[in-house]
């Protein structure tokens, strides 16, 4: 098979011909009218209604995203502008280029002019119009756009982790627990998230989705009768073609025993113009699929990224979140749990609540775990239980996900097991302990 795949899409998938992968370096393609005012006269003060699901579920997009684009892509036809791939090629990179969108802190642009070797800066245009052009401490501009903080280190801090590296038998595998591996398919997001954890690799141009590199990949797996499980992850997977992720999923699909395949992906909440009718066939296909999803705040969950789930859904594909607890961003149970319910409202299974990994210059985005505690103990019996994650630290070193939750058996008292609920009352639960004879 060719590294390199040309296809012709419909409407549905975007027009015209484009590369396999969108370009990930080389001067952006932007359409974007003078800059009449400051950036934050051009919008309008976002209202709760925007983001609000299911009430406005089947709007096409939200009010922020209709100013953005007439202030800054008048030209730009609705045809291109729901066309993922005219989305990644115009992303935003530059301070330049941001400047003319946002007012930046001194700050950033001192982050987006001195990044040198850091993770990129890319984000889509889309998910730019739901950023607020004024205020740093947005929580979705924080996200995506870089501060000096990133150039501190903390104790602890390292560029790897998880260790992944030091898990990795074949370029681009890693094999940490015995039944499943994590297959990076390539290193190319459309928006880079600052906390990612492999900031190391990610936008660097290193994992390429070529087929020497992946069929190595698949024949370490046909090795293993042991891995039953195989998450395709990056980079984002799901900025591979169509053609392209066919062909991988049908090569893991192939092997006897992998059993499931999942993928991990924040395309629904950055790019949900990818999720077309083809990708959704493409998928389907290779069922059993799930998919896991990254969502950090409830403004991400807007009608386009409704409608992604949607389709997804309607795909027969499981939909789970995985979100990163995340200061100044998801760290107040409010917004945590306004999250998980339009998570909900989207078909989309609260999965886990991921404590921030230690990468290097990410002390600013960590809470103390007695926050992460604290949130699940504001969720725990306060609303479905299908909307409270599982709280997790990945262990630092490679030793894998470690579940926490708040102390809920508080003791003995004979015969019976005393428990506390989530509204601190004690119940006992009759638990005889087991006679020597048993």
């Amino acid at each position: 098979m060719r590294d390199t795949v040309t296809t012709r899409t419909t409407l549905d998938d975007g027009a015209g011909e484009a590369p396999e992968e969108p370009p990930n370096r080389g001067p952006l393609a932007l359409s974007i009218a003078p800059l009449p005012r400051s950036p934050a006269a051009v919008f309008a003060a976002p209202a709760p209604e925007d983001y609000s699901l299911p009430r406005n579920r089947f709007l096409r997009t939200s009010r922020r995203t209709r100013s953005f684009r007439r202030a800054f892509f008048p030209e730009v036809a609705d045809q291109d502008w729901n066309d993922w791939r005219w989305q990644c090629r115009n992303r935003l990179r530059r301070a330049a280029d941001l400047e003319r969108m946002l007012s930046l802190s001194p700050h950033e642009r001192a982050a987006l002019e001195g990044g040198g070797s850091l993770l990129p800066v890319g984000i889509t245009p889309y998910y730019l119009s739901l950023v607020s052009p004024d205020d740093p401490r947005h929580p979705l501009r924080r996200a995506v756009i870089p501060t000096t903080a990133e150039f501190q280190r903390s104790p602890g801090e390292s560029d790897d982790p998880l260790s992944e590296d030091s898990q990795s038998p074949v370029p681009g595998l890693v094999h940490r627990y015995p039944d499943r591996v994590l297959l990076l398919a390539s290193d190319f997001c459309s928006t880079y998230c600052r906390y990612c954890t492999r900031s190391r690799v990610v936008g660097h141009g290193t994992i390429h989705p070529n087929a020497s590199r992946l069929e190595e990949a698949f024949d370490y797996i046909r090795a293993s009768p042991s891995v039953r499980d195989v998450l395709l992850s990056g980079g984002d997977p799901l900025s591979l073609s169509d053609e392209k992720l066919d062909w991988i999923l049908g090569n893991l699909r192939s092997i006897p025993h992998v059993e499931m395949i999942r993928i991990g992906s924040k395309v629904p909440a950055v790019l949900p113009q990818r999720v077309t009718p083809q990708l959704c066939r493409t998928l389907r296909r290779h069922h059993p699929l799930w998919l896991s999803l990254h969502f950090t705040h409830p403004e991400e969950c807007t009608p386009e990224t409704h409608r992604a789930c949607a389709m997804l859904a309607d795909a027969g594909i499981p939909l789970g979140s995985q979100t990163v607890l995340l200061r100044g961003i998801n760290d107040d149970a409010e917004t945590m749990k306004t999250l998980m319910h339009r998570l909900l409202m989207m078909r989309v299974r609260p999965y886990y609540l991921y404590q921030c990994d230690p990468l290097s210059g990410s002390a600013h985005f960590r809470t103390p775990v007695e926050k992460g505690l604290e949130i699940i103990r504001a969720l725990r019996g306060f609303t479905t239980g299908y909307a409270v994650p599982t709280y997790v630290i990945d262990a630092p070193g490679g030793g894998g996900k470690i579940p926490l939750m708040p102390d809920a058996v508080i003791g003995r008292d004979g015969d019976s097991l005393l428990l506390r609920n989530h509204e601190d009352k004690i119940f006992r639960y009759p638990d005889p302990k087991p006679c020597a004879s048993d």
